[in-house]
């Protein structure tokens, strides 16, 4: 498999659960949905800390914790809930990575973003939109992980939200092993052309909020410009 397949894997199995995910279902029910899924569809383990599906709702959507601390809750979906499920499977080392925040109104997952009835929800996934848009406007061959970093996270602030990421970083090269992981960080001098792959993804929040939004795809350059993997 090459990085494109494993990354598909990865996108049925979200378009998967948001068919299944249904109010009264446990996390701990869904992460093993997503995670049987992924191993049906060809994955043969999940490379962050061995866990394939990291799922919160709720008031837990603005946690971000490390794998090693990560631990699914028993809580049940909720008629109206707003759900995060970030996935990463893998196969002989090769990554996919991506993450969605998913809506749930009046007990159905809620398809386009301009249907959703709760105006917070309705903003905080509009907003990810347009980071990731501003993405594909802002990066060139020269743009380095710092530049992204500083540039990212003045938008985000300047539009009323903020970063959640428990280290302060907006995504990550794609290696075979996690310790080989460099970050869109303070610091980084490196050009993002100079891995074969990167992840975005915000995880923002309104100040004060109890709900946060996440959304992940993997990209890539091809002929100077940048695609999404």
């Amino acid at each position: 498999m090459d990085n494109q397949e494993v990354q598909l894997i990865a996108k049925q199995t979200m378009d998967f659960i948001r068919k299944m995910i249904m109010p009264g279902m446990k996390l701990t029910q869904a992460r093993k949905l997503c995670e049987d899924k992924m191993l049906e569809l060809g994955a043969d383990s999940f490379w962050y800390w061995d866990i394939g599906a990291f799922i919160f709702s709720g008031d837990e959507t603005t946690k971000s914790v490390s794998g090693k601390e990560y631990k699914t809750s028993d809580r049940y979906i909720e008629e109206n809930d707003i759900v995060t499920i970030d996935l990463s499977p893998q196969c002989n080392h090769i990554w996919g990575d991506f993450a969605r925040t998913i809506i749930i109104e009046e007990g159905h997952v809620v398809d386009d973003i301009d249907d959703i009835q709760n105006a917070e929800w309705k903003a905080g996934l509009l907003m990810e939109q347009r980071l990731h848009q501003e993405l594909l406007d802002f990066v060139d061959a020269r743009t380095t992980f710092e530049e992204l970093f500083y540039h990212m996270n003045d938008r985000i602030v300047s539009k009323g939200f903020i970063n959640l990421d428990f280290l302060g970083n907006l995504g990550h090269s794609i290696e075979k092993k996690s310790e080989d992981r460099i970050y869109i960080e303070k610091g980084n001098q490196r050009k993002l052309k100079d891995v074969s792959y990167f992840t975005f993804e915000p995880h923002i929040s309104r100040p004060g909020s109890v709900f946060g939004y996440k959304w992940e795809n993997i990209y890539y350059f091809k002929n100077g410009k940048l695609r999404m993997l």
